[in-house]
């Protein structure tokens, strides 16, 4: 931190600096308004301002703050890359390389700067620069947790995924410094007569991706026993998945199993040492129990016979679609929360597939904020919500079980759905999340998955559009 700034400069930037950024803004603008310093100062103070806007999702405020920071010191290089970073949010990609480039002019050695110029660069494809890039920031600044975890998230995308998931590990270092990991890592070694506590990481879809290199870890030779900790909805449903397994309920505030060796689930492929190639179970490793899937057969049967459901010219079956249109906000994680705003959309997008298939019969497998959207649907498209039958996740794959077909956007009940084996159509947002990799339609983590991004920021004309190609040709499959 700079020696020379005001105290009230320094109160706020470690306000910032410690995450509590309605406090510093409360203290910037305080000082916005009594500080007579030089232009140069004015525009450090401003472009600090502008970060903790940006942190506090204010985009538009953060920009008009950093524009007036370049407007008193266009030499400012942290500024340019604040206004890159702004920018990012926005979704105005070209713009924020151009804003990159501009800081490196100045600095040709602002290693974050030059990191997440390879961030937008990526997403708008140029997967080489990208890397080179990314080679290059962290070769300035080696120990920069930021600068290793953008690295690692580009190596992931372009499939390189040993040397992308041991990246990976920086991802600790930012995030609460590793926050209840109470034991040694476990990194793949062998730890016979020892236990190994697997633990929760990110939201539900996190566990159902990664909850399949369990069976690897156990059926090793050199293993000792694995304890794998999960939230509430999930226990049933993995419970059954994977017999074999242990499973316990993770509860904020009570103490973990006892162990001698932890990993987050979301390491374990860096400890296995998996490729794109040996990436296990893509065909289906989730499983219903039975009894829960004669229930759910039960309620859809029941609909099938209702008049009012089906069309009355037409004598086949409805095709059966599973719809989910929004993510949970995550609030408590800024970048879950941003990443699932862009992810997410509203039912009436989904409009289109009922006027391509206007014998399909809809299920809202919607839960959440936006899940009372099914009660007002598109014109013209029957959708049947039983959400408040489903209990947890193995309610939700019962009824998964019994349809015909899910499209979903990226969320938990996409991997659900692909994890049982069923079709899947996910609509995925332009910057879309690494594990679905770029340039392709198919996922060498689901079989049964097949994925459409957006060609433009906030654009769902052509995964929709893609959508309803695929559930004609499904449709014409079943009749």
């Amino acid at each position: 931190m700079p020696t020379d700034l005001s105290e009230n400069h320094k109160q706020a930037l470690n306000h910032y600096v410690r995450g509590q950024n309605l406090e510093a803004i409360k203290i910037f603008e305080s000082e916005l308004a009594i500080s007579a310093g030089s232009a140069k100062d004015q525009a450090i103070l401003l472009n600090n301002y502008a970060a903790a806007l940006n942190k506090a999702n204010r985009f538009d405020d953060a920009y008009k703050a950093v524009q007036k920071a370049l407007g008193l010191d266009p030499q400012l290089a942290d500024a340019w890359c604040n206004l890159g970073n702004v920018l990012t949010q926005l979704q105005r990609f070209p713009e924020a390389v151009a804003a990159y480039k501009q800081c490196l002019d100045i600095d040709g050695f602002h290693a974050i700067g030059i990191s997440n110029m390879a961030m937008a660069v990526d997403v708008l494809g140029k997967e080489e620069l990208a890397l080179n890039l990314h080679k290059m920031a962290v070769k300035l600044d080696p120990e920069n947790e930021q600068t290793r975890t953008n690295y690692a998230l580009s190596l992931l995308k372009s499939g390189h995924f040993e040397e992308g998931f041991r990246e990976y590990e920086w991802r600790w270092t930012t995030y609460l410094k590793r926050k209840g990991m109470d034991r040694p890592q476990w990194k793949g070694e062998p730890f016979e007569g020892k236990t190994l506590l697997v633990t929760t990481e990110g939201g539900y879809g996190d566990m159902l991706q990664f909850c399949r290199f369990l069976p690897q870890i156990t059926s090793s030779p050199h293993s000792g026993a694995v304890c794998t900790t999960v939230r509430a909805p999930l226990l049933r449903l993995l419970r059954h998945s994977f017999p074999d397994q242990v499973f316990t309920e993770e509860k904020e505030g009570s103490a973990s199993p006892p162990h001698d060796l932890q990993s987050s689930v979301m390491s374990l492929p860096f400890a296995l040492g998996t490729t794109i190639d040996t990436i296990p179970l893509a065909g289906s490793y989730l499983s219903v129990p039975e009894d829960i899937k004669e229930v759910w057969r039960k309620r859809v049967e029941e609909d099938l016979k209702d008049p009012l459901l089906l069309q009355k010219k037409s004598k086949k079956r409805p095709l059966l679609i599973g719809l989910v249109w929004a993510g949970a906000a995550h609030s408590e994680v800024r970048t879950a929360e941003l990443a699932n705003r862009r992810r997410s959309t509203d039912l009436g997008t989904f409009a289109p597939l009922a006027q391509a298939l206007p014998n399909a019969l809809f299920y809202s497998v919607q839960i959440g904020d936006k899940a009372d959207q099914a009660g007002y649907p598109p014109s013209g498209m029957r959708i049947i919500d039983r959400t408040r039958q489903i209990m947890d996740f193995a309610d939700t794959a019962g009824l998964i079980a019994n349809l015909d077909v899910v499209v979903a956007v990226d969320t938990s009940t996409a991997h659900l759905a692909a994890g049982l084996g069923k079709l899947v159509i996910m609509l995925s947002r332009y910057d879309q999340c690494w594990r679905w990799m770029k340039d392709r339609i198919d996922t060498p983590w689901y079989k049964s998955m097949t994925i459409y991004q957006q060609k433009q920021p906030f654009d769902w004309s052509y995964p929709i559009n893609r959508a309803c190609r695929d559930l004609k040709r499904i449709s014409n499959l079943i009749s």
